[in-house]
């Protein structure tokens, strides 16, 4: 298995602490605003937290990967990466949306996180 990428590396740091921090401020709107805090709105926080930061790294790797081949081959590797993922996504968001002990909402927002992040991170520069 080839070296993950210092880049990958960095900018999933950067979405994470960017995740984490909406994460905190979701956290306490369940808690002033709704008052709805229990502990599956902060397990369905984590699972959405894990299945949206784990979704810009994995897609990170796949370009990584297919960066390194050529043309075809990165086509190939890309839709398959983008496939999984999506698989990936929808199993894991079911999962929590499914079982009792996820708050389901608190599940589904931060998949988004990471996509503020990078718009955040775009308005920036």
């Amino acid at each position: 298995m080839a070296r993950i990428s210092d880049t990958i590396v960095k900018e999933t740091k950067y979405i994470a602490s960017f995740a984490g921090v909406l994460s905190l401020l979701m956290q306490a709107i369940f808690l002033i605003a709704l008052c709805r805090f229990d502990y599956t709105v902060l397990l369905g926080n984590i699972l959405g937290i894990i299945i949206g930061v784990g979704n810009f790294f994995f897609m990170g790797l796949g370009v990584q990967k297919a960066v390194e081949k050529d043309p075809d081959d990165a086509k190939k590797v890309l839709r398959f990466s983008q496939t999984a993922r999506f698989f990936a996504i929808f199993l894991l968001a079911m999962i929590g949306v499914l079982l009792d002990c996820f708050n389901s909402i608190s599940v589904i927002i931060p998949i988004f996180f990471p996509r503020i992040a990078i718009a955040a991170r775009q308005f920036k520069k």
